[in-house]
This record gives structure tokens, C-alpha cells and sequence, in this order.
């Protein structure tokens, strides 16, 4: 944190606060500890703020990405909200490609910061608020037809490697230090895998003993390499029945868990009533993640998470239904 003004919003990503869950874990009669990476402060309330900047610096560094150049991308949101920022104050037309099945805040959230947003139809099989692989198939169709017929820069948070190493530069140096180094496991929800792939491979280079765990949504938990029985799952963001996810190729994990949409919903309530932090579906599956690690392997020992996104991306929701 400075106590100078920043030169602009970009400088503003990252540094987010680290908060210990104590009210929740005894709530759940848990014994350890849970820190919260507060990544819902970020300025486009979202962590991934900090890969837009990362993918869209790597690009200007490699001169993929020229001056004045259209950038394309799918999102669920929060990567597009973060490229709306980025693109907007660098200087970069954007367009986010966004399915409807994701929550309309969202699309006028990015839509307020400049970027042109393109609405793409569910599957008639889908259902509102439960984004599919198929339905992101179908999303990808139409980025991937705009960014040839534009000569656009395709900013694929699914390849480019600017996502997870923004991760690895920012998101786990921040949560080594403020937790004291005192981080036994990370777990984290799966989206492209930038912020699992990044943060993990910092932390095992700090202490290779720090374990790693994979979250997906149960009945598509492909990485566990269980059969996809309910790929319509509500956490939107993630889940996306991708098997060969680029920046997880590779990587060695310390097992796998699944959450069901009910418990992330009511893990996203009590971390908003006992704690005060007002989130999205994936930080409740995080919570969620790290609470049952607490009740099994890691009792008594200390799990890092991230807070992925605000509420406010889900008031049209049943997130927060009474």
C-alpha cells in the first residue's frame, strides 16, 4: 500500500489483503486456519485484473500486440471486466465475448468501461446462470470469427502465458509474505488455471512441502479424471469440462476436490454473514475447498485461498436469494 497517488488505475491491481476466516472455521468446527486473499478488491473486483495486465504487458513486450490494435476474448466476466480496464487505459479497443448464460451485471459492468460486449445464445439444452463447455464452445466460435475478421489480438487466457506468470509475480509472493510464510496448502477453483498453475509453482519453489489441490465443481471434475455427469453446474467461471488445460499440463497435485453448487452457495452466504466479505460462487467453492481440507489431511494447519470475484457480479442470481 503507498500513501502517494498512483498513476493510474493499473497500479492499483494487486496487493490485495490477506484475512484470516476465524469466525467461519469455528463456525464449521474446524481446527485450523484460513487466510483470504482478498482478490474482489482488485479495481474491476476480480483476480483477474491481475492476468488481463499481465497477458495484455506480455504482449507489448513480445510486439504481438501493436499500438492502437483490437484485442478479442471470452469471458465469464471478470477477465473481460479486467481487459476493459487494461485495454481502456493503454489505448486498445476491446471486445468481450460472453456467453448469456452468465449474469447480466456483468456485460453492463464491462459494456460502462468502454468495451464492446457480444452476447452469445445458450444451447437450447442450457440453462441461464449455468454456463456449459459447450455453451464456452460455442463462445469461442464467435471470438475466434472476430478476431480474424478484425485482425484483432486474441488475448486467450486459456494459452497466453502472461496469465498464469502474473500470478506467479504478484498473487503468490503477496500471500508468501503476508501469511509470514506459514502457508501449508492452496487450493483454488479452475477456470483457465492461470492463478492455480501460477501461485502453486510459486509457492513450491518457496517450500516444496506446501501442498496443492485442484477444486472443480462435482459432477465435472475432468482433472480428478471422474466422467462429467453435470456440466450445467451454477459456479460460473470455471468447470468448463476441459481436461488438457494448458498451463496445468504437467503439473503434479496433492489430490483433488469437487463442490456442489449448494455448498458454494451456502459457503458464499456465510462468508458474507460471519465475515463481512461479500463474494462470488467460485470463492465460496475456495472456502468450501479449504474447509473440508481443514476436516481431513490438513486439521490444524494453515490453507491459503483466493477471493475470485465481488457478489455484486451475481445480485440477478439465486446466489443471494433469502
Amino acid at each position: 500500500m503507498t500513501n502517494q497517488p498512483l498513476p493510474s488505475i493499473l497500479d492499483a491491481i494487486g496487493n490485495t489483503p490477506l484475512v484470516r476466516l476465524d469466525r467461519l472455521t469455528q463456525h464449521y468446527g474446524c481446527d485450523g486456519t484460513i487466510l483470504a486473499k482478498l482478490d474482489h478488491l482488485n479495481p474491476g473486483f476480480s483476480k483477474k485484473d491481475r492476468a488481463a495486465l499481465g497477458v495484455i504487458e506480455a504482449a507489448e513486450r513480445d510486439s504481438s500486440l501493436q499500438p492502437g490494435q483490437c484485442v478479442v476474448e471470452l469471458t465469464s466476466g471478470n477477465m473481460g471486466t479486467g481487459l476493459a480496464i487494461v485495454c481502456g487505459i493503454k489505448g486498445y479497443p476491446f471486445v468481450a465475448v460472453m456467453s448469456k448464460g452468465n449474469s447480466p451485471e456483468r456485460a453492463r459492468m464491462m459494456a460502462a468501461l468502454g468495451a464492446e460486449v457480444v452476447l452469445v445464445d445458450q444451447l437450447p439444452e442450457s440453462r441461464p446462470g449455468e454456463v456449459s463447455g459447450a455453451d464456452l464452445a460455442e463462445v469461442d466460435k464467435v471470438a475466434s470469427r472476430l478476431t480474424e475478421e478484425r485482425g484483432a489480438f486474441r488475448a486467450d487466457q486459456f494459452q497466453r502465458l502472461g496469465n498464469p506468470h502474473s500470478h506467479a509475480a504478484t498473487t503468490g509472493p503477496e500471500i508468501w509474505q503476508q501469511s509470514g510464510q506459514s502457508v501449508d496448502a492452496f487450493c483454488d477453483f479452475v477456470g483457465s488455471g492461470g492463478t492455480l498453475a501460477g501461485t502453486a509453482h510459486y509457492l513450491r519453489q518457496q517450500n516444496p512441502e506446501i501442498k496443492c489441490y485442484p477444486i472443480e465443481p462435482q459432477g465435472a471434475a475432468v482433472l480428478a479424471g471422474q466422467d462429467v455427469v453435470r456440466p450445467d453446474h451454477p459456479i460460473q467461471g470455471g468447470g468448463y469440462v476441459m481436461a488438457d488445460l494448458e498451463f496445468l499440463r504437467g503439473m503434479q497435485w496433492d489430490g483433488f476436490l469437487q463442490v456442489d453448487g449448494d455448498t458454494a452457495r451456502q459457503t458464499t452466504r456465510d462468508l458474507a454473514r460471519l465475515e463481512g466479505i461479500f463474494a462470488g460462487f467460485s470463492a465460496g467453492a475456495n472456502v468450501a475447498g479449504a474447509l473440508e481440507l481443514l476436516k481431513g489431511p490438513h486439521q490444524g494447519q494453515t490453507i491459503a485461498v483466493i477471493i475470485c470475484d465481488s457478489g455484486l457480479k451475481y445480485l440477478s442470481t439465486d446466489l443471494f436469494e433469502a
